[in-house]
């Protein structure tokens, strides 16, 4: 497994410690083990880390002009899916998530390497903004970090960072813009071009129904339009889906949650543990060094690994697939160590359930996302969205064998995500978990559970490391789905055959 690099300096070391737990974040969800992960994660970093030392090198070294490379994490996250990509190429791809190396295959992934006026509109307009405004933009809109921390990180008064982040979302807006007209495109899509700038400037603004019809079927046109929203919420998921690609709005989920639960328990004054040591003093040098104390490093390393894996589905608003609520709030320094050479990240069972399920769910199990799960058998009956057909012997129909809460987290006209969460009655030990989404749509991806789909009905199979469930607990998986229309309602959840109830 190779070396991560040693910092140069204090604020190099500050820097590892911030990124770290994004890029290891992101490794996980590209790769089908908890080794693999680890693996990747350590070789896209020291890539990453080459990379920037280079530009920052040359802009020193050059005429003053401004650099146009990504910020930190967006950069080292983009190392991750490069690495990958060499991966499949030289024959490692068994290492890789299967929906990762379709896309590494597919038209979609080529068009972040391929000609710059081809590539994503979001990641062009990040690209375009001066560095400080680009960090700014993807620590407080895609990392969802509170505003306060976000601020004391880069050095801006709190006071103003609000109005600071309002004009360079201004900024990137017109950037992509700007970026949108550039694109070549066809007569129609330009003729959409300025009516599609025009309703997007207001949030009040109704998009008329041709326009909408067009977006519906045109992927260049409903990016742009993701971009140029100010105020609808598609802001986080343009950026991760044009810098990231693949996996975009999982890692967002994860991101959100981590932040969550870090931050949950943090200072109420919004105080930063880390402010009277901001990057050099000895305890930052001693969270980040290479070779600290074993036992620590990994219990560290665990931790925060363990925050960014919980399984997805709660407190997530319709809607939304990174909420605005976070920022202001209370404020702490999720820094998470460098895990010692050879650690491997960890799953997590979800933190609400019982403790036998917890002790059910070993941590370091690898996530298996190889497996080609076997389609779910029809129940007889097939199970209802209301819980009324529940199975005889598991409480009648007031008592289902299980309760859904299924939440639509954010969509837009060609798809949406959401997010499932599932309290059982029933102990499992594994677990299939159907249902049937509105005719002609598709799950393009899902997280946390590995997914079968034969017409309308789709299957989420356990992956290994949270297979085990205690009567009374719960399971959670993600997906994203492609549709024509404009429902994203899904029915007829059942378990293991079990009809359940819709909460």
């Amino acid at each position: 497994m190779p070396d991560l690099p040693s910092p140069q300096d204090a604020a190099e070391a500050a820097l590892f410690s911030e990124c770290w737990d994004a890029v290891l974040s992101y490794a996980d969800l590209c790769t089908a083990g908890s080794d693999a992960a680890a693996e990747l994660a350590r070789e896209a970093f020291a890539e990453g880390i080459r990379e920037l030392r280079a530009a920052e090198s040359e802009s020193v070294r050059g005429t003053g002009r401004r650099s146009s490379r990504l910020p930190r994490i967006p950069l080292l996250l983009t190392a991750v899916r490069n690495t990958a990509a060499g991966w499949e190429k030289e024959g490692q791809g068994h290492k890789l998530d299967p929906g990762l190396r379709l896309w590494l295959h597919s038209e979609e992934a080529a068009r972040h390497t391929g000609p710059p006026l081809g590539r994503p509109i979001a990641l062009r307009g990040l690209r375009d903004l001066q560095q400080a405004d680009a960090e700014l933009l993807w620590l407080a809109e895609a990392e969802a970090l509170p505003l306060p921390l976000v601020a004391r990180r880069l050095g801006l008064d709190p006071a103003t960072a609000a109005d600071e982040l309002a004009q360079v979302g201004r900024l990137f807006r017109d950037r992509c813009h700007r970026n949108h007209l550039d694109s070549p495109m066809d007569a129609e899509c330009r003729s959409y071009a300025r009516l599609l700038d025009a309703v997007t400037r207001s949030p009040a603004a109704d998009a008329p129904e041709d326009l909408s019809r067009h977006l519906a079927v045109c992927r260049q046109c409903a990016e742009a339009a993701a971009c140029l929203r100010p105020h609808g919420g598609t802001l986080p998921g343009a950026l991760a889906g044009g810098v990231i690609g693949w996996g975009g709005l999982a890692y967002l989920e994860r991101r959100r949650r981590a932040a969550e639960v870090r931050l949950g328990a943090g200072h109420p004054d919004g105080a930063d543990p880390d402010a009277d040591d901001p990057v050099g003093g000895p305890g930052r040098r001693a969270r980040v060094a290479r070779h600290g104390p074993m036992a620590a490093a990994a219990v560290v390393s665990l931790l925060a690994l363990a925050v960014s894996l919980m399984p997805f589905g709660d407190g997530g608003d319709p809607g939304t697939a990174a909420p605005d609520n976070d920022r202001g709030g209370p404020v702490a320094a999720p820094v998470p160590s460098l895990p010692p050479a050879g650690t491997a990240p960890s799953g997590s069972p979800d933190p609400s359930a019982p403790a036998s399920s917890a002790a059910a769910a070993p941590s370091s199990a690898p996530p298996s996302r190889t497996a080609d799960p076997t389609p779910e058998p029809d129940p007889e009956p097939q199970g209802t969205s209301s819980g009324a057909a529940a199975t005889p012997g598991d409480g009648g129909p007031s008592r289902p064998a299980c309760l859904v809460d299924y939440d639509v987290l954010d969509q837009w006209p060609e798809g949406y995500q959401a997010a499932v969460t599932v309290t059982t009655r029933h102990a499992l030990d594994g677990w299939r978990v159907g249902f049937t989404l509105p005719d002609g749509q598709r799950v393009t991806q899902m997280w946390d559970a590995s997914v079968h789909q034969s017409g309308a009905r789709v299957t989420a199979t356990a992956p290994d490391y949270n297979a085990s469930v205690a009567a009374g607990g719960r399971l959670a998986f993600g997906f994203v789905a492609a549709r024509r229309n404009t429902d994203v309602r899904a029915s007829d959840f059942t378990v293991d055959g079990r009809a359940c109830g819709v909460a």
